[in-house]
């Protein structure tokens, strides 16, 4: 009967239960002396896996020393931790309650920013755009009056000698002259000009045509507009009254000036050719001035009509 050899199969049992037994010191005794916070299915598995080494001590000593294990199970009852780990209350806040309030003021902050900024943006683009299409609008308003003007200027009537003779004392006034003076309207001066030309413009669907007086005056409206006129009228020549129904060659008028130049090239602000002070003479050019706008933004127009006839100095 061949023989087993135990001695060396037992020596390494003993070896192992050596082994082991140092492997659960050195584990449990760590654990024992811990002052921090465990998790509980730690535990759990830990209290199996200890159950797990007691039952295998038992059973690797019962081929050492035959008999019954008294290992008796020791405490794995750990200490209350003294010290805990101490977390962040603000990271804690914030994983319960969302943003913080000084975050979402910050926030709120930054949006006013950049909308104030687009805003003005905005803002500056369409103060842009409505000036633009404000000086666009004026601009094709003075264009058209001044033209008005120019052509009415350019088809001046002067009478002549020796059709034209110095006047009397007790003479009616020459029914071709040319007056410019200055009229108060609104407690602003303005300048009128009346003239006689040969560019009538019908209103009354005839076809009438002459030398016809015209007129150039500003008007206040009921709403406290001022607009620039235009009186047509063929001979016999009525007595000068503002009338409503006279066409608007200018609206949103602020100041209106003419400029008188006689032969030598001085100028005049007013001007009329049937008296003394200009020796009977008419201007040989005639300097318009219009200024035109709103309370915030006016546009001043000038030019100057050289006109075809005019009559010289008489001695």
């Amino acid at each position: 009967m061949r023989k087993v050899e135990v001695p060396d199969f037992r020596l390494r049992i003993a070896d192992l239960g050596s082994v082991i037994d140092k492997s659960y010191q050195i584990f449990i005794t760590p654990l024992k002396n811990m002052n921090h916070i465990v998790n509980i299915s730690s535990i759990v598995h830990l209290s199996i896996r200890l159950s797990t080494m007691r039952s295998t001590r038992c059973y690797l000593r019962s081929f050492l020393r035959p008999g019954p294990c008294n290992l008796s199970p020791e405490s794995c009852d750990f200490p209350k931790p003294t010290t805990s780990i101490q977390y962040p209350v603000s990271s804690i806040r914030r994983s319960a309650t969302g943003f913080t309030l000084m975050e979402i003021l910050l926030a709120f902050l930054i949006l006013a920013i950049v909308v104030s900024t687009i805003l003005g943006s905005f803002n500056a683009v369409f103060s842009t755009t409505d000036t633009l299409e404000n000086s666009g609008k004026y601009y094709a308003m003075a264009k058209n009056c001044l033209n008005r003007m120019s052509l009415d200027l350019n088809a001046l009537y002067v009478t002549q000698p020796p059709y034209y003779k110095k006047p009397e004392f007790d003479d009616p006034p020459d029914t071709y002259r040319i007056v410019g003076s200055n009229v108060d309207v609104g407690g602003i001066g303005f300048a009128n000009l009346r003239f006689t030309s040969s560019a009538h413009i019908p209103l009354d669907n005839t076809s009438r045509g002459g030398i016809a007086e015209i007129v150039y005056y500003v008007q206040s409206k009921a709403d406290g507009q001022l607009v620039l006129k235009r009186a047509d009228h063929l001979f016999p020549y009525p007595p000068f009254e503002e009338k409503g129904g006279d066409p608007v060659l200018c609206q949103h008028v602020k100041s209106l000036a003419f400029k008188y130049f006689d032969t030598e090239g001085q100028e005049s602000e007013e001007w009329n050719s049937d008296t003394d002070d200009y020796d009977h003479a008419t201007p040989t050019a005639i300097g318009i001035q219009l200024e035109i706008g709103n309370e915030s933004n006016s546009y001043t127009f000038e030019t100057t009509v050289g006109l075809a006839v005019h009559r010289e100095k008489l001695e």
